[in-house]
């Protein structure tokens, strides 16, 4: 997809202005063209995806069946710029019928307030955040017992798993009937790994809390170079607490064994998607030393963007 060097140009200069923890902004996406102009004749484009997932996709655990994605290319237009691409995102979906489960996404950098106000205006809301944790891991530990997980504990790990899909299901994406098929492979293959990155915390010998990781190396071309800076990152994938026990000590003891762990496998940073508008993560996680890095805005059904 071709953009106008100098759009580009101040595309990438937005980014490394917003926030320095950002990689550079990669190349344009391929997709579908949204061109406007500001009212001082400033060219602004977004480029569009639609993505349909089958009922048995993964991604279905958190994303609409089907989805627009907008990606943005504003320069130094500020809000002007955002409003004048949502409202040719709005346009475009004028032109077919859009289903029930389908959502309008747009994923940008957590700290761009100008961004924010045209996001809110048309009916966006921050879904779902990456926050990024840089600290060095804690010194010492809560006295809680935490062990790594393995095979055995399939079905106490994934009725763990499921727990949070029933509570981020009150407060962001709909819960899906067949969530614990869509868990279970992948949970397997995690326990049944030779360097296991599930663990539990236990009181008296019962699970109370359950964290599920993995590796993620950030490498020139990598997806994962698009949203984080180079090097080898520790992935939060899932964190939960038994409901009944949440602020009982379990998830913070268990998050000092795992980012000490994380560290020792020489991941000096960490990462994690987490739920903005979700009343226990978004302060757990801040106080884990977490902070926003990008928020994916979401208007469901995609219909109902202003």
């Amino acid at each position: 997809m071709d953009i106008a060097e100098p759009l580009l140009a101040a595309h990438r200069a937005r980014f490394a202005a917003v926030d320095p923890l950002l990689p550079p902004a990669p190349p344009p996406a391929a997709g579908e063209r949204l061109d406007a102009a500001t009212s001082d004749g400033t060219q602004v484009t977004g480029v569009l995806q639609r993505v349909r997932l089958a009922p048995g996709d993964v991604p279905m655990l958190w994303s609409a069946a089907d989805t627009w994605q907008l990606f943005p290319y504003f320069g130094d237009t500020g809000t002007e710029g955002v409003d004048l691409l949502l409202r040719a995102l709005k346009g475009r979906l004028s032109t077919e019928p859009t289903e029930d489960d389908s959502a309008c996404v747009v994923v940008w950098p957590s700290r761009d307030a100008e961004a924010i106000r045209a996001f809110l205006d048309h009916g966006l809301v921050p879904l779902s955040a990456l926050g990024v944790r840089t600290a060095p891991p804690p010194e010492g530990l809560p006295e809680i017992a935490v062990r790594r997980a393995g095979p055995d504990d399939y079905d106490t790990a994934l009725k763990l798993a499921e727990a949070t899909f029933e509570y981020t299901g009150l407060v962001a994406s709909a819960r899906r009937a067949n969530t614990a098929e869509l868990l279970g492979p992948a949970l397997r293959r995690a326990l049944a790994e030779t360097e296991p990155l599930v663990w539990l915390a236990e009181e008296d010998g019962e699970p109370r809390a359950l964290a599920q990781c993995a590796w993620e190396d950030a490498t020139p071309g990598s997806e994962a170079a698009e949203l984080l800076p180079p090097g080898r990152w520790g992935y939060v994938n899932n964190v939960v607490t038994l409901p009944g026990e949440r602020g009982g000590g379990f998830g913070r003891a268990l998050m000092a064994h795992v980012h000490r762990e994380l560290h020792r496998g020489g991941a000096t940073r960490t990462y994690l998607y987490y739920n903005p508008t979700n009343p226990l993560s978004s302060v757990f996680w801040h106080r884990q030393g977490y902070r926003p890095l990008w928020t994916t805005w979401e208007v469901r059904p995609a219909a109902a963007l202003r």
